[in-house]
């Protein structure tokens, strides 16, 4: 995979439902960040990254859950600590940046996978609260972490940095504003990374999934009206799966 941005598709891409992928140990000796790792997707990325051999540094805001995933990690066999992370703090990267830093020598891979929605039905009903939270932490916060993270696999000789939008970052939403809107962002930002940082051989990438069945989508996949459409709209015919899409994760951070 070279230097630029490239969008991945995991509504178009994913193979059946229970397909296992055995790890290999291929990113043995590489560090990597995963940020909203305490579940859903980012847990699922976490566990797969830690399975192919590389040291997972797991950061959310839920410390309890958090602890929890890198605890299981380490039991597994895996290299896993937790670090506590709102990615919309500056600070707060800068600190986990450094530490990780000085305890493994370097960072190779970072995942801004942490994203919030905000329940919205129509554009007219979104507060400027609403708007800025969620462009805060799905926006911006994908913006400190591909600055300080860059920074870092700048002075080791360059690194990977997956950004996780949406398929609402590449099409209409037929409900709400602020999510489509901060995924787009993701997927403009992450072109502009892209080119800025390939002299230095920090390759940036953008992933687009459909829709996941995760927690934070359970609300949703108990209107079987809701399912029956989600799936109607998934080429595939069903919805994916969170160790799914982190296989394309995985996969993103190949050279």
């Amino acid at each position: 995979m070279g230097p630029f941005f490239v969008d991945v598709s995991a509504a178009l891409t994913l193979p059946e439902a229970g397909h296992k992928l055995a790890a290999v140990d291929r990113l043995s000796g590489k560090v990597c960040i995963v940020t909203g790792a305490a579940g859903g997707m980012g847990e699922a990325e976490s566990r797969l990254f830690a399975s192919e051999g590389a040291t997972v540094v797991v950061t959310d805001v839920q410390d309890e859950l958090g602890e929890v995933v890198a605890r299981e990690i380490r039991a597994s066999g895996g290299v896993s600590r937790y670090l506590h992370l709102d990615v919309s703090d500056d600070r707060q990267w800068r600190s986990v940046i450094d530490l990780t830093v000085e305890s493994y020598g370097h960072l190779d891979v970072l995942v801004n996978n942490a994203g919030i929605g905000s329940g919205e039905t129509d554009i007219t009903e979104v507060t400027v609260e609403q708007w800025n939270s969620v462009l805060a932490v799905n926006s911006t916060g994908t913006f400190l972490g591909t600055k300080c993270g860059a920074e870092a696999m700048r002075r080791s000789g360059g690194g990977s940095i997956i950004n996780i939008s949406s398929v609402y970052g590449l099409v209409g939403a037929p409900v709400g504003a602020s999510y489509p809107a901060s995924k787009g962002a993701v997927r403009s930002f992450t072109k502009a990374a892209a080119v800025q940082f390939a002299p230095d051989g920090v390759r940036v990438n953008s992933v687009h999934p459909g829709f996941i069945d995760t927690p934070q989508t359970h609300w949703m996949m108990s209107d079987p009206q809701t399912v029956r459409e989600l799936v109607d709209r998934t080429p595939i015919g069903r919805i994916a799966l969170e160790d799914e899409n982190a296989r394309i994760v995985v996969d993103a951070r190949d050279d």
